[in-house]
């Protein structure tokens, strides 16, 4: 809501430097996509190895609320 009403402001102090914003935002989403994605895989993965680094205590018994 904030970033919606910035740019009303900004449309209305400087309408084509609003409207150049409004038409290269879905070109950076569109940009940084991939490095989303691999920030996705890459939090999957150290998750994964901290399952596996933790899973001989929870067998033990020692959960995480202890």
């Amino acid at each position: 809501m904030l970033s919606f009403l910035v740019w009303l402001l900004m449309l209305f102090l400087c309408w084509p430097l609003a409207l150049l914003a409004l038409v290269l935002y879905p070109l950076f989403w569109l940009l940084l996509l991939p490095f989303r994605l691999i920030g996705i895989g890459v939090e999957a993965v150290f998750d994964l190895l901290r399952a596996i680094v933790m899973l001989p205590a929870r067998i033990l018994g020692g959960g995480p609320g202890r």
